[in-house]
């Protein structure tokens, strides 16, 4: 994992800044002043949930940040919607929070793409 991630950052250059921000992530939307890449919400998610966190809490957190934010926000997030109901109550729990996560970021913004195989489907475009 520690080499795929040092791949992603070799490959955006010394022009990116990057911040490991596994829990509190609305304040760096709130003080942030230049485009920012959120990748991704399904980790900060599980972070959110093995802390014990209130996720429901720190995504209206987020999504208020997300629209007060003064510079571009792009969000990443992973689909786990499109398979089978997982058996356990953790797994379905994560399914249902990461799905009304994406729902929530993708009621804010302007433009909402869905990747598959590499190819983008735009879902919404304001």
């Amino acid at each position: 994992m520690r080499e795929r991630i040092a791949h992603h950052q070799r490959r955006r250059g010394d022009g990116w800044q990057t911040a490991e921000v596994p829990l509190d992530l609305a304040p760096l939307l709130e003080a942030g002043t230049r485009p920012l890449l959120v990748d991704c919400l399904t980790l900060w998610l599980t972070n959110l949930m093995l802390a014990g966190r209130d996720a429901e809490a720190e995504t209206a957190r987020l999504i208020a940040a997300a629209q007060t934010s003064r510079a571009p926000v792009v969000f990443v997030s992973n689909e786990v919607g499109l398979g089978i109901v997982p058996d356990n109550a953790l797994a379905r729990e994560f399914r249902d929070r990461a799905g009304r996560l994406s729902q929530a970021v993708a009621a804010i913004a302007n433009k909402v793409v869905f990747m598959a195989a590499g190819l983008p489907m735009v879902l919404k475009d304001e």
